[in-house]
C-alpha cells in the first residue's frame, strides 16, 4: 500500500511553500566549463561581489527560468542598456569586446564557440508537503546568426547537470531521449512548460511571474501607482468589457422578444393544436376499427374452418363407407369372373368348340346371303327394264 503524504507544515513558517534549492549553471555567460552550483537551501541568501563578478548573470539565469523570453530584458539588474547583453551572448560567454584597427567597429570575444551547449537548472523544495520540483532549459547554436535554439524540461524529483544532462551522445535529439525514458516532461517552447511548472507551484496567473520579473532586478520605483498599475494589476479593457455588456444586452433584449413572440404564436395556435389532437383521436380510434374489421376476415375463417374439418370429416366417413361397397362389389366381380372362367370351361369341353364353328358358318351363310339377294334385286330391276320375264325362285 503506498504510504499517505504527510500534509502537516513545518512549524519554521518561513520555508512554506516551493523555495529555490539549489541552482546549476553549464556555459552560461561567464561560468564556463564546469557546473556551477550555488546552493541556497530554500532559505534567503545575500549575493554580493563585485562588478562583473557574475551577480546579474546569476539572477538572469533565474529569470530566464521563470519568464517568457520576449519579455526579458537581459542585465536591468546592473543598470545596463537593454541591449548589452542577449541570450546569444549568454550561451557563447562573449566577456569583453575587440576593437578592429582599421574598420573601428568592436566585436564581442567569446569564450566558447558554436558545437557545444548551455544548460540552466533550478531544484526547488516544498519542505511542508516533501515535494521536490525540478525545471531546465538547454540550449545550443542552431542559426550562427539568430538566437540560440532551446528546449524546456521539468521533473516532479530532483536533477541534475552531472547525472542527467551531460554524456548523452553527439546530439541534443539523444538528451531528450535520454530525459523522457527517465520520466522527465520535455517541451519545445515556453506556454506549456511555463503551464506545467506555474501548475506545480501554485501560480494562478502569468502576472505573478511579470511582477518577480520586474521586481527581482528592480533598482528604483519612480511612480508607485504607475508601478502598482502596470505590473501587479491585470489590465482591464473596459472598452470591449462595454460593448460586451452591451452586445449581451441586445442578444438578452432579442430573445426576450423573441419569447414572446413564440408566446403569441403558440396562442394563435392553440385551435389548431387542439384540432389536431381531435384528428389524431378519430385517426385512432378509425385505426382500431379498421383493424378489428380486419380482425373479421381471420375471425369467420376460424368458423369456416371450423365447419370445413367438420365436412371433411363426414366426408371422410362417407368414403370409407363407399370404398367398403366398392371392396364388397370387387370381391363379387372377382367371384363372378371366376365363375365365368368356369363355365366357359365346361362349355369347352363339352363341343363348346363345335358351337363356336357354327356361329362362324352362319355369319358366312349370312354375308353369302345378303350379297346374292342384292344381286337378285338388281337381275329383277334389270330385266323389268328390258321387258324380260322375272323368274319365280
Amino acid at each position: 500500500m503506498n504510504e499517505l503524504l504527510d500534509l502537516e507544515f513545518m512549524s519554521d513558517d518561513s520555508l512554506a511553500g516551493f523555495r529555490l534549492r539549489r541552482l546549476e549553471l553549464y556555459n552560461w555567460g561567464t561560468f564556463d566549463k564546469h557546473i556551477w552550483t550555488l546552493n541556497l537551501d530554500c532559505r534567503n541568501i545575500l549575493l554580493t561581489g563585485d562588478i562583473g563578478s557574475g551577480k546579474t548573470t546569476l539572477v538572469d539565469a533565474v529569470t530566464t527560468l521563470l519568464v517568457p523570453a520576449q519579455r526579458i530584458s537581459y542585465n536591468k539588474a546592473a543598470g545596463a542598456d537593454m541591449k548589452e547583453r542577449t541570450l546569444r551572448s549568454y550561451v557563447l560567454g562573449h566577456y569583453k569586446s575587440e576593437r578592429n584597427e582599421l574598420s573601428g567597429a568592436a566585436k564581442p570575444v567569446s569564450l566558447r564557440d558554436q558545437n557545444g551547449y548551455s544548460v540552466i537548472l533550478g531544484v526547488f523544495h516544498n519542505a511542508g508537503y516533501g515535494q521536490t520540483i525540478t525545471i531546465a532549459q538547454v540550449f545550443w547554436i542552431k542559426d550562427q546568426q539568430g538566437q540560440p535554439a532551446r528546449f524546456y524540461a521539468g521533473a516532479g524529483r530532483e536533477l541534475s547537470i552531472s547525472n542527467d544532462f551531460s554524456k548523452f551522445g553527439p546530439e541534443i535529439g539523444m538528451l531528450k531521449k535520454r530525459l523522457r525514458s527517465a520520466g522527465a516532461e520535455v517541451f519545445d517552447s515556453f506556454p506549456p512548460y511555463g503551464a506545467w511548472f506555474r501548475r506545480r507551484f501554485g501560480i494562478e496567473n502569468e502576472q505573478a511571474l511579470e511582477l518577480f520579473h520586474q521586481t527581482v532586478s528592480m533598482k528604483s520605483v519612480g511612480n508607485l501607482t504607475d508601478f502598482v498599475r502596470s505590473h501587479m494589476l491585470e489590465p482591464l479593457d473596459m472598452e470591449s468589457r462595454i460593448k460586451a455588456l452591451v452586445t449581451h444586452f441586445d442578444d438578452l433584449n432579442q430573445a426576450h422578444e423573441a419569447v414572446l413572440k413564440a408566446k403569441r404564436q403558440m396562442a394563435l395556435l392553440a385551435p389548431l393544436i387542439a384540432d389536431c389532437r381531435s384528428h389524431a383521436e378519430l385517426s385512432s380510434h378509425g385505426e382500431q376499427l379498421r383493424a378489428c374489421r380486419e380482425a373479421l376476415k381471420t375471425y369467420f375463417a376460424s368458423l369456416k374452418i371450423d365447419l370445413l374439418e367438420k365436412r371433411i370429416a363426414s366426408l371422410s366417413e362417407e368414403w370409407e363407407r363407399q370404398n367398403a361397397q366398392v371392396l364388397r362389389l370387387e370381391e363379387l366381380r372377382n367371384a363372378q369372373r371366376k365363375q365365368e372362367s368356369e363355365i366357359k370351361s365346361s362349355i369347352a369341353e363339352n363341343g363348346g368348340q363345335c358351337i363356336e364353328q357354327l356361329a362362324g358358318e352362319i355369319l358366312q351363310k349370312e354375308d353369302e346371303y345378303n350379297r346374292r339377294r342384292d344381286k337378285a334385286k338388281r337381275f329383277t330391276g334389270l330385266a323389268g327394264s328390258l321387258g324380260m320375264p322375272v323368274p319365280a325362285s
